[in-house]
C-alpha cells in the first residue's frame, strides 16, 4: 500500500470516528448554503480532520467544505486531492446511515486513488493500481496492516442474479425511468436498487450492482473517490455528453451526466 493512500485511509477513518460522534448526538447544527443543500456540523468537523491529515502531504486539497480554489490556480496543480468530508448529508441528518466519507487524489485530471469510509456500516473501500478492495466490520483500533489481511478485492463473487440498476434514493427523475425502460427492453427483467451518496458507485465497483445512471447534478468531490473505486475494479465512469471517461479539476466543478456500468 502506498504511503499516500495510507494518509488518506487513516484521514477517512478518523474523520469517520468525528463523525459518528456528532451522529449519536441531539445537535447536527443543521445549517442551509447558498444552494439550498444542508450543511451540519459534523461536515466541518470531519473536514477539519481530513485537512489536518492531507496537508503533511503537500498536495493541494479541493473539497466540499474548504477554502475554493480559483481555477486559474488549480489548473496549475498536476495532483489534487478531491474531498467530499460527508457525502450524503441528506441521508445523515435523515439518520439512515447511507453517508459516506470520501477522498480521491487526481492526477492530470484522472483518479489515481480512492478511499470511501461508510461509519456507520463500517465498510472501507480504497483503490489505486494495485486494485480496488473492500473492507467489512472496521474497528476503531485496526492497523492497516490488518486492512490488507482481510481485505476483498473487487469485484466480489456474485451468485447468477437479474441485471441490477442502482439509483439514487434522493434524485430519481423521468430521465433516469426512461432509461431503466429502455435496459428492460434490452435485458429483460431489470431489478433496481435505491441507495444514497457514493454507495451507490461501490456497488457496481464490488458487482452487486451492473449499472449506475445519473442523470442529475453532482459536483467532483461527490463521485471522485467512487471513480476511482470503479476504474480499479475494471467498471467505467462515462461522461453522458462526451462519451469519454469523467475527468476532474476542470473549470467547471459541477459533472455532466454520467453512467458507471461494469465492463
Amino acid at each position: 500500500m502506498n504511503s499516500l493512500l495510507e494518509i488518506a485511509i487513516k484521514a477517512a477513518l478518523e474523520a469517520g470516528k468525528t463523525i459518528l460522534d456528532i451522529y449519536s448526538s441531539e445537535d447536527f447544527g443543521i445549517e442551509t448554503k447558498e444552494d439550498n443543500s444542508p450543511l451540519t456540523r459534523a461536515d466541518l468537523a470531519s473536514n477539519e480532520v481530513i485537512s489536518t491529515y492531507l496537508n503533511q502531504t503537500g498536495i493541494p486539497i479541493l473539497s466540499e467544505e474548504g477554502k475554493s480554489l480559483s481555477y486559474a490556480l488549480r489548473s496549475t496543480y498536476s495532483q489534487l486531492w478531491i474531498v467530499d468530508p460527508i457525502d450524503g448529508t441528506k441521508e445523515f441528518i435523515k439518520r439512515n446511515g447511507e453517508f459516506t466519507v470520501n477522498i480521491a487524489l487526481t492526477e492530470n485530471g484522472k483518479p489515481i486513488l480512492g478511499v470511501i469510509f461508510v461509519p456507520v456500516l463500517k465498510e472501507l473501500y480504497f483503490a489505486s493500481s494495485d486494485g480496488s478492495f473492500k473492507c467489512s466490520n472496521i474497528d476503531d483500533s485496526i492497523e492497516l496492516a490488518e486492512l490488507n489481511a482481510h481485505a476483498q478485492r473487487l469485484p466480489l463473487k456474485s451468485d447468477n442474479r437479474k441485471f441490477t440498476v442502482v439509483a439514487s434514493r434522493s434524485h430519481m427523475n423521468k430521465e433516469t425511468e426512461d432509461f431503466i425502460k429502455s435496459l428492460e427492453n434490452e435485458k429483460g427483467e431489470v431489478t433496481t436498487i435505491s441507495k444514497g451518496s457514493s454507495l451507490k458507485l461501490c456497488l457496481v465497483a464490488e458487482g452487486s450492482a451492473d449499472c449506475y445512471p445519473r442523470f442529475a447534478p453532482t459536483m467532483e468531490w461527490d463521485i471522485a473517490a467512487g471513480h476511482a473505486i470503479c476504474k480499479f475494479s475494471d467498471a467505467s465512469v462515462i461522461d453522458y455528453q462526451t462519451k469519454e471517461e469523467v475527468v476532474y479539476n476542470r473549470e467547471e466543478l459541477r459533472n455532466n451526466w454520467f453512467i458507471v456500468s461494469r465492463n
